[in-house]
């Protein structure tokens, strides 16, 4: 059985929400091809996320213990560690990604549970997991350098051992002309494709 975190970074709420119509499909269709799955939502709206103080860097940086896995900052960090696979869904705010998903990031990127430091330099710890990182975007930007969202995410997940990453993208939701309906179908289309087999 596999553990499935699903993270959700949107502030708008269900039903008007593009990316969450997208990933809502997807995680539907991955429950129907895995039922003994555990799938484990995180809507980073609901959590009291804050930013990193300087009293939490000791924690974050500093070596860890059994009762590290207790310790309130760490609870996000350990929680990414033990899933075996990732759903990512957050839509493309300026270019980037919503605020509040990188200060979640600040705290799952630790030393000694996301990654080490070696003679050789860093090395991520959570090799042998997959992720799809799911996004509604007002323009097209994928494989441009304009895909700061995606671009970064691939990046940290990577840099965290994750190698195996799926985008799924609908683009120019916002460009006028555009048919924003069959935009939105064709990738709930590929969301369930890509469920199939994640």
């Amino acid at each position: 059985m596999n553990k499935v975190l699903y993270i959700k970074a949107n502030a708008k709420p269900e039903g008007k929400s593009r990316t969450f119509k997208i990933s809502d499909v997807f995680i539907d269709e991955y429950k129907q091809n895995n039922p003994d799955d555990e799938i484990i939502t995180l809507d980073l709206y609901k959590e009291d996320i804050d930013f990193l103080r300087s009293k939490d860097l000791d924690t974050v940086f500093g070596p860890k213990n059994e009762e590290s896995k207790n310790h309130p900052t760490l609870k996000y960090a350990y929680q990414f560690a033990e899933a075996d696979k990732y759903v990512i869904a957050a839509p493309m705010w300026n270019l980037s990604i919503p605020a509040i998903l990188k200060a979640y990031v600040d705290y799952i990127s630790v030393v000694g549970i996301a990654f080490k430091y070696t003679q050789e330099g860093a090395v991520g710890l959570l090799e042998n997991k997959k992720a799809v990182y799911i996004a509604a975007r007002g323009g097209s930007y994928a494989e441009t350098p304009y895909e700061l969202d995606g671009i970064y995410l691939r990046s940290i997940l990577g840099f965290f051992g994750i190698k195996d990453i799926t985008t799924i993208s609908a683009e120019k939701l916002d460009v006028q002309g555009e048919n924003v309906d069959k935009i939105l179908e064709e990738a709930i289309d590929k969301a369930k494709e890509t469920a199939k087999n994640f």
